[in-house]
């Protein structure tokens, strides 16, 4: 049976709930923790607000896969993913015992089967349809109808809630996201006014585009939309909601192209430096033929996610800590190579975590705030060092490279 692609709203029965009192709580005690310059250990977990929600350990950083059989979860295991998010016309009894066997956790539909699974720890979290906010079919030969309102998002969120409100809900929204002249939305084209509103239907949000094998010229190959619908995501979503994003590794639907593994890496390290809590990578490809699991059969591919997604994991700790906002600043020598960074500080040690955001080579120079003397800066999973002098440091960047650092601090 042919699987629904990443445009088409498969058959989801979600609800929507507000925000619980205990939600509002974890918020503020979040920010103020972080205002009053509490140490990053003394920060709570982001999921600490749902007991049933995903894993309350620093150590797990969401690593997902879209709409992916069951029986493949072990192999998507063995490559660094932790959650599937989406199961074709599932949940059903015997997906839910496929995935708990292998131990893959899940986000799937509330339907009448999950809701017998209240207390399985497998489900981590709930999900709407598809990408609510682009134009609706109306069946096939009919064309496309309007959006659905975000006033019916909020209140299958507030349906859902009512059932669970032990697991959050996640809300994926399409390329419009970071895009505002994206077609896909018809008549809501060119309103970004309505994603605030959307939001308020969910506890993680999340969006896809892909432009790698974007099909117009105003996105393809600028990688750069990805972080800056990460971007904009964060600031509608406000502090009390979770981001996620979606990041391409297969040809999808173009015939000639796909991302390579260093555009894919690109796309993570962008996603996350620019404030991504969760990544959902897309699978499936119909071009030269129809593959809901691309990434599988395609070594090289896999070995690159694979090892970027054991990176992520191994770094999880450091990434779940809060952004140290002033602790660094970076100079491109070419000015039309912008590098992103973002810094994270754990008890002994400084992390820089830096990409290049064109598809050029530039050098970089990074100063560390309140730094001095000499000092190594390791590079990690890169076997080399730079020597820093006062906090100074110098490195190079090839197209969309991502190079992560790590200064010792002491205790």
């Amino acid at each position: 049976m042919e699987r629904p692609n990443k445009r088409t709203r498969f058959n989801v029965k979600p609800a929507f709930m507000r925000s619980t009192l205990a939600s509002w709580l974890a918020t503020l005690a979040l920010a103020a923790s972080v205002i009053i310059g509490a140490t990053p250990s003394a920060v709570a977990n982001v999921y600490d607000r749902w007991p049933k929600g995903p894993a309350h350990d620093d150590n797990f950083f969401p690593i997902a896969v879209w709409l992916q059989s069951p029986a493949k979860a072990r192999q998507y295991l063995d490559a660094g993913f932790n959650t599937y998010v989406g199961l074709w016309n599932g949940p059903t009894e015997a997906q839910l015992a496929a995935l708990k066997q292998a131990g893959m956790k899940v986000i799937c539909e509330q339907n009448a089967v999950a809701l017998r699974h209240l207390d399985d720890p497998t489900i981590i979290g709930w999900m709407h349809g598809d990408e609510p906010d682009n134009a609706q079919s109306l069946g096939e030969g009919k064309g496309y109808g309007p959006p659905i309102p975000p006033a019916t998002i909020i209140a299958e969120y507030e349906r859902i809630h009512a059932a669970d409100p032990t697991r959050p809900v996640m809300l994926n929204l399409g390329q419009g996201v970071a895009w505002d002249d994206y077609i896909g939305r018809g008549v809501r084209r060119h309103h970004p006014e309505d994603y605030p509103e959307y939001v308020k239907g969910c506890d993680i949000a999340s969006f896809d585009i892909y432009p790698v094998v974007h099909d117009n010229p105003a996105v393809a190959d600028k990688l750069w939309f990805v972080p800056q619908g990460v971007e904009r995501l964060t600031r509608w979503a406000g502090p009390e909601r979770l981001v996620w994003n979606c990041i391409e590794c297969t040809r999808i639907g173009n015939p000639t192209k796909k991302a390579t593994p260093q555009q894919v890496r690109g796309e993570v390290w962008m996603s996350l430096i620019h404030g991504s809590r969760g990544l959902i990578y897309f699978v499936h490809e119909w071009q030269p033929r129809f593959n809901e699991s691309a990434l599988l059969s395609d070594p090289p591919m896999l070995a690159a996610v694979s090892a970027i997604n054991h990176q992520i994991a191994r770094l999880a700790p450091v990434l779940n800590r809060p952004t140290v906002s002033d602790a660094v600043t970076v100079t491109p020598e070419n000015p039309e190579v912008p590098v992103a960074v973002m810094a994270k500080r754990t008890p002994d040690a400084l992390y820089v975590f830096a990409v290049g955001m064109r598809e050029d080579k530039t050098a970089a120079t990074f100063r560390l705030r309140g730094t001095t003397g000499e000092s190594q800066v390791e590079v990690l999973d890169e076997h080399r060092a730079i020597p820093a002098s006062d906090g100074v440091f110098h490195d190079d960047f090839q197209p969309w490279d991502a190079h992560l650092y790590r200064i010792a601090t002491g205790r």
